[in-house]
């Protein structure tokens, strides 16, 4: 039986671009910013205040001056409740990217199909820090080359994001898990597979909270069945946090595609400062169309005085009860107004969260809005007219104005909207231009 290898050199890093890569299935890259954006997307975060937006897609482009992804309700990473402060990140972390499968007619899952997703995410958004590096693994050959490779990612003190995507065989002489391989096979599995209890082994040392596995799993009918009767089979310790699907393995045909963790990417990508149950939540939600017998993994919920909000109003939203969610963020409106006043960030939050909702609930003048009135909000509070938050909350308002099919609804709302754009002109250009020539239209 093999055993765990040496400490390897110092991963390599580039800095500048969060997409810098080597030619080699290890390259690895780091971003100073924390800024996340997708591709003309107008999702936008906070820095340090308690708002957070993220997309529900990657972002899209249209015709139009400001063609912004549909975004998602979310709250702040780690609040307990409206008046809850984030905690301080951490000043550097780590990022690994790891996707594996096995080559030719065993390969379940096209594991690497996820990693220019994931490797377009910046590296801060990863990881929730201002810095990062990310270590990136395509189809590794050896175990003891990714061993080495998350040893020497476990050892630093900051954050670490595990981000797997691959298939899961048991070696049916020890009955344990393995993650496959591009040399894996059937008869090699215990040489040329990585076993999961290395992972454990590794991961479990560090502090708690310190560490995040997001897998995107296929399993063979052998332990497939072994999760059905041992439910904490992939348990990686009391440390690390595991969020994850596992779906059963094709028996035939094309290999599956990572969706889970794709989602989480593009969510990512959005810019979002999303708290992870959230984030696997709505992944969950758009993998259950392709693979709905799939199980989920996810850390039983911290006790607590007061429960985040948030995921119980986006669940709330995406099942369809708009008119439930939206009391439950009304009452939170509320309360934030009752402590804070109306001239608060916790107030501007909620009216943002507010403002989402109406969206999902298919009412763009309503989402116009509210959009509309968090920007001038924020402006009020002293953002400078270039603030992510500021410039994100005037895209939103004029991506759901063109959604507007009421002309004379639009009307109403497009000169305050033009008068904003006139203060806050946003990133794209010709977005006012466009803007004053369908009014005139």
């Amino acid at each position: 039986m093999k055993g765990p290898g040496a400490t390897p050199a110092a991963t390599t890093t580039a800095t500048g671009s969060p997409a810098a890569h080597g030619n080699g299935p290890t390259a690895a890259h780091s971003n100073g910013s924390s800024a996340a954006h997708g591709n003309g997307s107008s999702a936008v975060h906070g820095n340090g205040s308690p708002t957070a937006y993220g997309n529900n897609s990657p972002a899209v482009h249209g015709n139009g001056p400001v063609a912004a992804a549909g975004s998602v309700v979310v709250g702040p990473t780690g609040t307990t409740g409206p008046t809850a402060t984030p905690a301080a990140p951490a000043a550097t972390g780590t990022a690994v990217l790891l996707a594996a499968a096995p080559a030719g007619r065993g390969r379940a899952m096209d594991a690497a199909s996820v990693l220019p997703a994931l490797a377009a995410v910046p590296p801060g958004v990863l990881t929730g820090t201002p810095t990062a590096t990310v270590v990136e693994l395509a189809d590794p050959l050896d175990p003891q080359t990714v061993l080495t490779r998350l040893r020497a990612a476990a050892a630093g003190p900051g954050p670490l994001v595990l981000c797997l995507a691959g298939q899961l065989h048991l070696d049916r002489r020890q009955q344990l898990p393995h993650l496959a391989l591009a040399r894996t096979t059937p008869a090699t599995l215990r040489y040329t597979a990585l076993p999961w209890h290395w992972l454990a082994g590794e991961l479990g040392a560090r502090a708690p909270g310190t560490t995040t596995v997001v897998a995107d799993l296929a399993a063979d009918p052998a332990v497939w069945e072994r999760l059905r009767t041992t439910p904490d089979l992939l348990h990686l310790g009391p440390g690390p946090l595991l969020y994850g699907r596992v779906a059963p393995a094709p028996r035939r045909g094309e290999p599956m595609t990572p969706g889970y963790l794709r989602s989480w990417a593009e969510l990512w990508r959005s810019g979002a400062r999303l708290p992870h149950a959230t984030l696997h939540a709505e992944a969950a939600a758009h993998a259950a169309v392709a693979a709905p017998e799939a199980l989920l993994l996810a850390p039983a919920p911290a006790p607590a005085p007061e429960q985040d909000p948030h995921p119980a109003i986006l669940a709330a939203a995406m099942a369809g009860r708009h008119g439930e969610a939206a009391s439950v963020a009304a009452a939170w409106e509320r309360e934030a107004l009752r402590r804070h006043g109306p001239r608060s960030a916790e107030a501007v939050h909620w009216t943002e969260v507010r403002a989402d909702l109406a969206r999902l609930a298919g009412d763009p003048a309503r989402s116009c809005e509210l959009w509309l009135s968090a920007a001038e909000a924020r402006l009020a509070l002293r953002q400078p007219a270039d603030d992510p938050d500021v410039e994100g909350a005037v895209d939103r308002a004029h991506h759901q104005w063109e959604q507007i099919g009421d002309r004379e609804r639009a009307r109403a709302l497009g000169a305050p909207l033009v008068a904003l754009r006139q203060r806050v002109p946003g990133r794209q250009a010709g977005a006012l231009a466009a803007l004053t020539r369908r009014m005139a239209g």
